[in-house]
């Protein structure tokens, strides 16, 4: 006979019922349940939202913004070939892998050699560099041309010495300077004297063989005009300037040769340290940098090419004088 179970005390619980969990694994159904068509799907959306990107911009751009854009995504231009691998349109050859007409003959299949192009940047400084030399070649030969003409010349000979070249920012200058024995204009007025005229006239002869443009620029002295006048040292360095133009078209010189007419007065002395020096009345004639040479940078102070010859300026101390003759 059976024994009874145990019987259970006033205040203890009921027994829980035991739960049995039993897990069964079945293989070759993952491929269902898995997540490699969220990787296509993701891949899928992406295309989709750059395709309506796409549509976005062809209908919010203009033809000139979409040739920009166009432009900054395009590779670089390579010499295409007609019926050749990809030469019209997208793979518009037979294929991409096939036989190309580019200049350049391929030593591999599935190599492509392409030439790059140097940058605007260092293309432009290469030929700003190019030109200046040549400018300066020109200059060069034409102030020993000009040196030599006029020691050979006794009646330009002494006038030597009033003739001074540098190279400056705008290009050669030819300074063409009073000096205590020596002036170009008759006192107060832009009339040449003849001396003067000569001088010009063999700058221009000189100036004539090399194509640079021509600034004429007037300079005179501090020396005051006596009050009352209308006449003034920004009117007078005008005139004279405009006078040594006519001297120059009448020496031979192209009218179109000119580039700018100008007066200074005296703002820019020849002999800073004494505006009343009769040097800083001169006429400067500039033969300007050719237009390819500009983008180099200027120099920072005026050098000497007057063929070698080196002139010192003396400081001279002279008296303010008014001036009172026209």
């Amino acid at each position: 006979m059976a024994s009874a179970a145990p019987k259970r005390g006033r205040n203890e619980p009921e027994p829980r019922p035991v739960i049995i969990v039993k897990k069964i694994v079945e293989g070759g159904h993952g491929g269902h349940h898995g997540g490699a068509w969220k990787v296509a799907y993701a891949d899928f959306v992406t295309a989709m939202m750059a395709f309506f990107l796409l549509l976005w911009i062809l209908g919010a751009t203009t033809e000139k913004q979409r040739k920009g854009i166009a432009d900054y995504f395009s590779p670089t231009l390579v010499e295409m070939r007609q019926k050749s691998a990809g030469s019209n349109g997208p793979f518009g050859g037979d294929s991409i892998v096939a036989k190309d007409n580019y200049p350049h003959a391929a030593t591999q299949t599935g190599s492509r050699g392409l030439t790059i192009p140097k940058d605007m940047t260092g293309g432009a400084k290469e030929g700003a560099a190019a030109v200046r030399s040549r400018d300066r070649a020109r200059f060069a030969a034409l102030a020993k041309q000009l040196e030599a003409r006029m020691k050979a010349d006794p009646r330009l000979a002494r006038l030597r010495k009033n003739i001074r070249m540098v190279e400056t920012r705008e290009g050669l200058r030819i300074d063409l300077v009073d000096e205590a024995d020596f002036a170009m204009f008759a006192l107060g007025t832009d009339k040449l004297l003849p001396d003067a005229r000569e001088l010009v006239g063999e700058v221009a002869h000189a100036i004539q063989g090399v194509p640079n443009d021509v600034i004429v620029r007037g300079h005179t002295d501090a020396l005051p005009y006596a009050a009352g006048r209308s006449v003034n040292n920004w009117t007078l360095s005008t005139a004279r300037a405009e006078a040594t133009r006519q001297a120059l078209g009448l020496s031979g010189l192209p009218g179109d040769r000119f580039a700018r007419i100008e007066g200074v007065a005296s703002r820019e002395p020849y002999v800073p340290s004494n505006l009343y020096d009769p040097r800083n009345r001169r006429m400067s004639i500039t033969l300007a940098w050719s237009a390819g040479g500009v983008e180099q940078p200027p120099l920072d102070d005026a050098q000497p090419i007057d063929a070698g010859r080196t002139v010192e300026l003396a400081q001279a101390e002279e008296t303010p004088l008014r001036r009172s003759t026209p």
